[in-house]
């Protein structure tokens, strides 16, 4: 695994950093990183495994049939978005009673093993380690997020935005918006053009697309091709706190447009 040490002093860009809009190599305010914000199943954690036999477990138990095909259209997309799709392969229960099963069936084998994603620990040591603000946008309901957090070495999250806690899950931008609002309480010099997203999944990907944030769509259970107007990355191992300043500074120069 390459070192995600960012440099000794990380405010201070090299002069690389002036293709990201500055001849001098320093970022404008506009620009500058002040918070990331994760999503957590698959790019935070490999999670999607454990989902996805949760729900072949559930349809079978009913007498269907649900393929991986089928669990991938549920990857990144809101709990009560899948209890529906769910309700539709035949689970005769309530959604509140689809998400319960779900979240159950996962927790119980994070309690068990928690697969961190390649790189993602790294790169949120890396950047406490600068001061940037970090939280956790997830559609997973709070208890599933806490298991989680709770295992990391350090109180990394600042919060928790969590799929209870909003009315319009991702696709939608509420989640990503809701997360800047809560950052600008204790700093209102704060916007969204100081932000990053890291996402895994297609919805994810459109839901912090939307609020304005800077986006890096890190590709997992489901491919996604390059495109305009957010970076793509294979992967977190290997990245630091200076690859999510220069892609913010890019974004806010409509260098990733």
């Amino acid at each position: 695994m390459h070192s995600t040490a960012a440099p000794d002093h990380p405010s201070a860009l090299p002069v690389a950093a002036s293709a990201a809009g500055t001849a001098s190599g320093a970022i404008p305010a506009k620009g500058q990183l002040k918070a990331a914000l994760w999503d957590m199943d698959g790019t935070l954690v490999d999670t999607e495994p454990y989902w996805i036999q949760a729900e072949k477990d559930l349809v079978k138990a009913h007498g269907g049939t649900w393929t991986d095909e089928h669990a991938m259209t549920l990857v990144g997309q809101a709990l009560g978005t899948s209890a529906g799709i769910l309700q539709e392969a035949g689970v005769d229960l309530s959604v509140r009673e689809i998400i319960d099963f779900l979240s159950g069936q996962v927790m119980d084998r994070v309690r068990q093993d928690v697969p961190w994603r390649p790189g993602a620990r790294e790169l949120l040591h890396d950047l406490w380690q600068n001061d940037v603000r970090c939280a956790l946008v997830t559609m997973s309901e709070g208890p599933m997020a806490r298991e989680i957090v709770d295992a990391l070495d350090h109180p990394y999250f600042e919060f928790l935005i969590t799929g209870d806690m909003v009315a319009n899950g991702k696709p939608h931008p509420e989640p990503y918006l809701a997360a800047v609002e809560r950052l600008q309480a204790t700093d209102p010099d704060l916007g969204i053009s100081n932000c990053v997203a890291l996402e895994d999944s297609v919805p994810g990907v459109a839901s912090a697309m939307a609020s304005g944030v800077a986006t890096i769509a890190i590709p997992h259970a489901v491919p996604m091709a390059p495109a305009a107007g957010r970076a793509t990355w294979t992967t977190l191992a290997g990245r630091g706190a200076l690859d999510l300043r220069l892609v913010v500074a890019q974004h806010a120069d409509g260098g990733l447009a």
